[in-house]
């Protein structure tokens, strides 16, 4: 089982910026799928931004030019740099880590931070 921290929510105004963490071991980052996914009240978690094990990265049509994932040089830090953050972008995000152990596929879950977007 993949361990994953995630930090850095809070609370900020229309047009502010937050940056969220997600903390694992060695051995995770850049050998297993990693992502941030977004579940807003009352509404299914979404996928938010992604990072495959060889480091290409996608992003969700919403947050395309706002938000950039990336890794630290150690790579036992998955980062989501939220820009220009809108009420809309309100929610728990979560790290997840997916890959395939003991011939067995997984998807690993951190216990998520909240982050909330008001005025």
């Amino acid at each position: 089982q993949v361990q994953l921290v995630e930090s850095g929510g809070g609370s900020v105004q229309p047009g502010g910026s937050l940056r969220l963490s997600c903390s694992t071991s060695s051995g995770v980052i850049g050998f297993y799928d990693m992502a941030w996914y977004r579940q807003a009240p009352e509404a299914p978690r979404a996928l938010v931004a992604s990072f495959s094990a060889l480091g290409t990265i996608n992003y969700a049509d919403p947050v395309q030019g706002r938000f950039t994932i990336s890794t630290d040089g150690a790579k036992k830090i998955l980062y989501l740099r939220m820009n220009n953050l809108k009420p809309e972008d309100t929610g728990t995000y979560y790290c997840k880590a997916t890959g395939i152990f003991g011939g067995k596929e997984f998807n690993d879950w951190g216990r998520g931070t909240q982050v909330t977007v008001s005025s």
